[in-house]
């Protein structure tokens, strides 16, 4: 039976407008968030006391930083189920950024909890933020068969790309080989933004003669602007494309795969956080390079 009463917890920068296309698509959510200012722009979204609140809800999402956050989160959630099984069929969706392997262990912490009528789906996103408004989000659905089908017409009001990877932990790993591409084409934007503008070159007509030839990418459609203009405001925080290449490089070991551009990205997005700029926009990591050169740029005022 397809879900028709949904929890979400976390409403931040994405989670807030899924959760809004999810309710403006039809679906019964009730939602809980650590803070209240959330639920002044999501009318139609019921609030709950508490994670616990959510016990009987058909699926509950969980858009939260990483996964210690949610295992956190459903502490009391699991409780309760230990207590008391949820329905057989309940599904628990992960659809933030984790550890392919952390979220298949999870999954059997909450089908042990709730004596097996519980499963986690694993369905991280990508698209930022205005993917999450404008409801056309990539999903990458890590789960059974079966499981997939119940939720794809929920997967449906937030994404319009939504692709059953294979089991558990499969949506996990695509998204962390999308974070690899995302994470390295940035750097490599910002590399060439900084070279040309200290070579005398206009960086926005860089950017329009390559989005012409084969460097073209959607990567470039949608940070390119932000890196010209060193806009540095957060559509999301820069210093979660760090935790994504280590999973990338944590499923590399597992898999006997050499990745070298990972591997030399993650040290970059290292360098990121030490520089203190974690909290802006993926973009900032031009300011990153510009501060490793030979004579560091100015930082400019928007990214204060």
């Amino acid at each position: 039976m397809t879900p028709k009463r949904v929890g979400f917890v976390g409403l931040g920068l994405m989670g807030a407008p899924m959760a809004s296309n999810v309710a403006n698509a039809g679906w019964s959510l009730t939602a809980w968030n650590r803070s209240d200012t959330a639920f002044g722009a999501l009318p139609g979204v019921k609030r709950a006391a508490s994670v616990a609140a959510l016990r009987d809800e058909d699926a509950i999402i969980f858009m939260l930083p990483d996964l210690p956050y949610i295992e956190e989160a459903a502490v009391e959630l699991l409780d309760s189920w230990r207590t008391r099984p949820p329905q057989p069929g309940t599904a628990v969706v992960v659809m933030s950024s984790v550890s392919p392997t952390g979220v298949q262990r999870f999954g059997e912490l909450v089908e042990q909890a709730s004596r097996g009528n519980a499963v986690v789906v694993d369905a991280p996103v990508s698209g930022g933020t205005a993917g999450a408004r404008g409801g056309t989000l990539a999903i990458m659905v890590g789960a059974s068969e079966d499981s997939f089908a119940q939720l794809e017409p929920l997967f449906r009001t937030m994404g319009t790309t939504v692709r059953r990877m294979g089991p558990l932990g499969s949506g996990s790993l695509a998204k962390a080989c999308n974070q690899l591409i995302v994470g390295t084409t940035t750097a490599a934007l910002a590399e060439a933004a900084e070279l040309a503008e200290r070579s005398g070159m206009d960086v926005g007509a860089l950017f329009e003669v390559l989005a012409g030839g084969l460097a073209g990418s959607r990567v470039l459609d949608n940070v390119g602007p932000r890196l010209a203009a060193k806009d540095y405001e957060p559509t999301g925080p820069a210093k979660f494309m760090h935790k994504d290449l280590g999973f990338v490089i944590a499923s590399a070991d597992d898999a006997g795969s050499a990745v070298p551009m990972a591997s030399a990205a993650i040290d970059l997005y290292a360098e990121l956080k030490r520089q203190g700029l974690g909290d802006k926009d993926l973009a900032v990591v031009r300011q990153t390079i510009a501060n490793l050169g030979r004579t560091p740029a100015a930082t400019p005022s928007n990214s204060n």
